[in-house]
């Protein structure tokens, strides 16, 4: 059965989530799109050659220091974002109003970027647009947990993880066809982040949040609680929170593949965006079969963990091929096996963490607390990068990458799949007192 926890509550909750699905899926689309136009470009291809035009032969320190500060700073704003969300009661909506605001803001702080002509100013901006974009990201991933019916949600899932690379891909495509290292393009990625954020929120119906009796008032207390979900009363969700880390720390080996081409193979600047587009439109050919493939299969048989499980392994095993490269060609099949195996894991790990979800009236902030494992990487791996780098170059760097993606895999075997609840043999959603 489906916990508690998660199932709509009453039964205009579930009709609107039926009739309204159409639009839903749309806000979803647009608004996640947004959320990684405005990450992921700037992450695998304008970040790069903006800090090499400015820091020289220390772009590679550069990008590490921006995105890990980038990081740590979306660690600690997507709970935030995910808390004040479900405590806003604006008639504007409380996830409609944070999805408009972190995404305006952030469309807003990229157009700027390009003026930036030190690294610290890049530091800062870039902490600030992934505050924003945090801050969108909790709102949204919890109007899917308040609104898409347990019974779709493979579905659902498949769909996001198909717009986190369909959404850049269309980010650089657009980038690829303007001047390298131009004010123009950070202009344009501001631009296609906040067209889909409007369209998110002309879409979406977001009824005003009535706090319930008792609610405690939003001091620092529950703030600081925004942070935290006891992996010891809800071990489910703890393991899910460990899949997601080691799965999204192997993945986020994506950001330095750049660096492969101009330090492995000596590939001129001028030419690493569109070899970057190429590996982004091969990416998203190999999301586009399986993200839609196992999200509408896990549907159906009514499983999780074994796509979990398998896209995981075969993220790892990409990897490897990457360490391994000696030659581009190689380079594009291992991003492509990586591809296959990370669109696999997203197609169903979204849904499966909806599942773990303890309490249906935190769930910006307890899918904020998930979505720690997916930022936490993009901070942690940039800091350990340029020692494994200085320790054994790329290779030793996607090898340790690998291992971990496979550990994450593991882990999954311990989260209970769709009827498995409440079975002793896997770790329970609620942990029993006493």
């Amino acid at each position: 059965m489906i916990p508690e926890a998660v199932v709509p509550r009453t039964e205009a909750a579930a009709g609107r989530t039926s009739r309204g699905h159409g639009r839903l899926i749309g806000a979803l689309v647009g608004t996640n799109a947004a959320g990684y136009i405005s990450i992921a470009v700037p992450m695998n291809l304008l970040l790069v050659t903006h800090l090499t035009a400015i820091a020289g032969a220390g772009a590679t320190s550069a990008f590490s220091l921006v995105t890990g500060i980038g990081g740590l700073v979306g660690l600690l704003a997507n709970p935030l974002g995910g808390r004040i969300s479900d405590r806003t009661a604006a008639r504007f909506g409380r996830r409609r109003t944070w999805i408009l605001t972190g995404g305006l803001g952030a469309a807003v702080l990229l157009t700027t970027m390009g003026w930036t002509t030190e690294v610290w100013q890049v530091a800062v901006g870039w902490a600030l647009i992934t505050t924003l974009v945090m801050f969108q990201l909790a709102a949204s991933a919890a109007l899917a947990a308040d609104q898409v019916a347990p019974e779709r949600r493979g579905a659902v899932s498949g769909v996001v993880a198909f717009v986190a690379l369909a959404g850049p891909a269309v980010g650089f495509a657009v980038v690829s066809a303007l001047p390298a290292v131009s004010r123009l393009q950070w202009g344009v990625v501001g631009g296609l982040s906040a067209a889909g954020v409007l369209m998110a929120v002309l879409l979406v119906r977001d009824p005003r949040h009535r706090a319930p009796a008792g609610e405690p008032r939003l001091s620092v207390a529950v703030i600081l609680r925004s942070y935290w979900v006891s992996p010891r009363e809800h071990p489910a969700f703890g393991w899910a929170w460990a899949v997601r880390f080691l799965i999204t720390a192997a993945w986020a080996a994506n950001s330095y593949l750049a660096f492969v081409f101009t330090q492995r193979f000596a590939v001129p600047a001028a030419a690493v965006p569109g070899m970057i587009f190429l590996l982004t439109l091969i990416g998203i050919a190999c999301v586009a079969v399986t993200a839609w493939l196992t999200g509408w299969l896990s549907d159906r048989i009514r499983r999780q963990k074994p796509f979990v499980l398998a896209g995981g392994l075969v993220l790892a095993a990409g990897l490897v091929l990457v360490a391994l490269a000696p030659s581009i060609p190689v380079v594009y099949l291992g991003t492509a096996v990586m591809s296959l195996g990370y669109g696999t894991f997203l197609a169903t790990d979204f849904a499966l963490c909806l599942r773990m979800l303890p309490d249906p009236e935190s769930a910006g902030k307890d899918f904020a607390v998930l979505n720690i494992a997916s930022t936490l990487p993009v901070a942690v791996v940039p800091f350990v990068a340029p020692a494994l780098l200085a320790a054994g170059g790329f290779f030793a760097m996607f090898a340790c990458l690998a291992v971990l993606g496979a550990a994450g895999a593991v882990c999954v075997l311990r989260v209970p799949d769709i009827g498995q609840e409440g079975q002793p043999r896997f770790a329970a959603i609620t942990a029993k007192r006493g």
